[in-house]
């Protein structure tokens, strides 16, 4: 189980792993080329590695790539990931060669604190099980400190590019929380407690008398509660329900989540008022309404923060879409697969067209 959370928090840290190798055979094994960008090179196991990357973060790290040439939805899932792989993976090149331009790189340091940290989060300070964990993925330290340097160099191009850009004013964010009050509203809720007086099923149709004596019973209980005696000790003592244990508690829920007939009732009520008996299919039941909570708009100094990260997650991503069209439109792309090319080109095509 570790190996599976080790392998996992390494993919989704960084989504450029490319460490998967045939060393072990004692052979050289000449690499597939995809596609050339500015003279870096995209190869067949590259790419195959950024789809088994994303395929584990869909399904939480559980994927076979041994199943992927035998499982239909797998391979239905790879024919709908791969156009943005495809594209994710000439930006991320793209951004790396930016950054190396800037002179960005990973020191020691920095290396020694991530590694520490994946190691600590995964339960592998014993080096025998990390290495082991390294090995199981045929991936190296080496492997490991190049992964790791790409997403930091796409990182720091993107604060390079983006992080100026990203303060956010008062007006901007009350104009945001003002636009989307749906985002910041709590829901409506209710909490109610319940009495079943279950009616047995009967052979043929309902047993009058079992069916009467029901009705008395949860009438009886109804007069109880309307003199005083405390509706969930009722509850506990005669329902059949179980949520008797809970003093018939059931809830929150959405109002959405009741029944027609129960919501209008509820809804003329006040917390402590007890419905009249209602038939259901188990028997008849009662249901006192404990507590109502309405639909309520979060104030704005409540959700400030949450708006300013929203709207500057919004910015970064618009911002560096036009950051990487400039990327794009100034590289050299030179296909060596022409599926693949046409893939690609109808997938930016489709980001430009709705602006994604």
């Amino acid at each position: 189980m570790k190996k599976v959370l080790f392998v996992t928090a390494i993919f989704m840290l960084v989504p450029g792993i490319h460490g998967i190798r045939a060393a072990a055979t004692g052979h050289e094994v000449i690499e597939q080329v995809l596609v050339k960008v500015n003279g870096d090179i995209i190869t067949k196991t590259q790419l195959e590695q950024e789809q088994i990357a994303v395929l584990r973060q869909r399904m939480n790290g559980q994927v076979d790539p041994a199943a992927l040439k035998n499982d239909e939805q797998l391979k239905k899932m790879l024919t709908e990931i791969t156009p943005q792989v495809l594209v994710n993976a000439v930006d991320e090149l793209l951004l790396i060669q930016h950054g190396k331009e800037l002179g960005y790189k990973m020191s020691d340091d920095q290396f020694r604190d991530i590694v520490a940290n994946i190691r600590k989060e995964q339960g592998l300070q014993d080096e025998t099980k990390f290495q082991q964990a390294l090995a199981s993925e045929n991936m190296t330290m080496d492997d490991l400190r190049k992964s790791l340097e790409r997403r930091m160099l796409v990182e720091q191009v993107q604060r390079q590019e983006v992080g100026s850009k990203l303060s956010i004013t008062e007006e901007e964010a009350r104009e945001y929380y003002a636009k989307h009050p749906g985002e910041f509203t709590d829901p409506a809720s209710v909490t109610l407690r319940e009495i079943l007086v279950s009616v047995p099923p009967a052979a043929g149709g309902v047993n009058v008398a079992q069916d009467d004596a029901a009705k008395k019973k949860i009438e009886d209980l109804r007069a109880r509660a309307l003199k005083g005696e405390p509706f969930a000790k009722l509850a506990a003592e005669a329902s059949d329900s179980k949520s008797k244990t809970n003093g018939g508690l059931i809830g929150p829920f959405s109002p959405s989540d009741m029944s027609p007939e129960l919501k209008a009732l509820i809804d003329k009520m006040k917390p402590g008022e007890i419905t009249p008996a209602i038939r259901t299919p188990g028997g008849y039941q009662l249901f006192q309404l404990d507590t109502l909570k309405v639909a309520a708009l979060q104030p704005f100094e409540k959700v400030s923060d949450v708006i300013g990260q929203k709207v500057a997650d919004a910015r970064t991503q618009a911002e560096m879409k036009k950051f990487l069209s400039r990327l794009r439109a100034q590289a050299i792309i030179e296909w060596k697969n022409d599926e693949l090319k046409k893939v690609y080109e109808k997938e930016i095509a489709a980001e430009t067209a709705t602006g994604s």
